[in-house]
């Protein structure tokens, strides 16, 4: 099969691969489409990954091809897969703290994701989608899920006010997710209008260009910060109201330093600081995933308009190339490695599918509604 292969940092090659073999526990996934996550960008050209070479990409969905007699969803299901595998036998486990397990597994990072065409997937992480649900949203449910986990460690309640700074994939699911949770306000913070644009097509009440926050009647109840960058960190903690509260999704690339002033602020204003890992809750993967999912299903979380590219698994090094300039705009960008979904927004099984365990091509189950 045909797969992205990261050899070392900035050497990524489009190549064949051997097809993945089921195993006990295991199911073949074909993937339907799968989505460029922002830590992919530094893993893939400058930092590298756990294991080299890997195959990357962990924002995926896809149609079940192939299963071990002790996996129980059927050949067919369309499904969608949390990325990490935790360590269920643990101590933080058993806690239901399951995306802090000390020993996990993760597709893309640790071992091969969906940039390629089959992904060998345990069956703790088949997560079947609705038939409302089409391919790229399903794609899109780790980063919508991130937004709501964050969300929830600030336990927001209905009618405060909330400010998302950065307006990239997960800042534009976190201005949904305020709104569906009851904010009264929501201000999108950005460098780039075009992301501020979108960000007041997906419900923003308002809009910000990041480094003109400084006015101090602008303070929130809640910020969620997604951007990883100092002066956001900054900017983020400087937002909040008297007792607010702050979350840090965003991961920076180097230290992080909070000048002065901010760090007065948030001590006489009584900030109340948060950290969000991934997207992950007990009962495994979590209701951050069941709730996505319904909210996509009803129409109201909304992903179609956050996908700013559809481009070809053979173009991936080129893609990434620009990605890695930020020179253009782009939101959330998406590979179909099968090839691209018909009008319904679901890539059918029969076009191409690799075979099941008895021989036939499977069909899909459903389309979106």
């Amino acid at each position: 099969m045909i797969a992205a292969v990261l050899h070392a940092p900035g050497d990524i090659r489009v190549e064949e691969v051997p097809e993945p073999t089921v195993a006990p526990g295991h199911a073949l996934v074909r993937v339907s489409a799968v989505g460029v996550c922002g830590s992919d960008l530094p893993r893939m050209l400058t930092k590298g990954a756990h294991n080299l070479p890997l195959i990357c990409g962990h924002e995926f969905s896809g149609v079940v091809v192939e299963t071990a007699d002790d996996v129980d969803v059927p050949v067919g299901t369309r499904v969608t897969v949390p990325p990490m595998i935790p360590d269920f036998d643990s101590e933080a486990a058993r806690a239901g703290l399951l995306g802090q397990t000390p020993d996990y597994d993760y597709f893309g990072s640790r071992r091969d994701g969906a940039y390629t065409e089959l992904v060998l997937v345990p069956k703790t992480n088949l997560l079947p989608v609705p038939d409302a649900v089409d391919d790229i949203a399903a794609a899109s449910v780790d980063p919508a899920a991130i937004a709501l986990h964050a969300l929830w460690r600030t336990g927001v309640t209905a009618g405060e006010r909330v400010a998302v700074v950065g307006a990239g994939p997960i800042g534009l699911f976190a201005v949904q997710w305020a709104k569906i949770l009851g904010a009264s306000e929501v201000v999108a913070i950005d460098v780039m209008d075009e992301k501020l644009d979108l960000a007041r097509e997906l419900g923003a009440t308002g809009a910000m260009i990041a480094g003109q926050t400084a006015d101090r009647h602008r303070s929130f109840d809640v910020v969620v910060e997604t951007a990883g960058a100092v002066p956001a960190e900054n900017d983020a903690i400087r937002l909040a109201g008297p007792q607010g509260r702050v979350v840090f999704i965003g991961i920076p690339p180097g230290e992080v330093t909070l000048d002065a002033a901010t760090f007065q602020h948030l001590l006489r204003e009584e900030i109340a600081v948060h950290g969000a890992w991934n997207s992950f809750s007990a009962p495994w993967p979590g209701h951050e995933w069941t709730a996505s999912l319904e909210m996509m299903a009803q129409g109201r979380l909304r992903t179609a308009e956050i996908v700013s590219h559809r481009e070809r698994i053979e173009d991936l090094p080129e893609v990434l190339a620009w990605m890695g300039q930020r020179e253009r705009f782009f939101s959330k960008v998406m590979f179909f490695p099968n090839g691209e979904p018909d009008a319904t927004g679901v890539l059918r099984a029969a076009q191409g599918a690799a075979p099941s365990r008895n021989g036939a091509v499977p069909a899909a189950q459903g389309a979106a509604a």
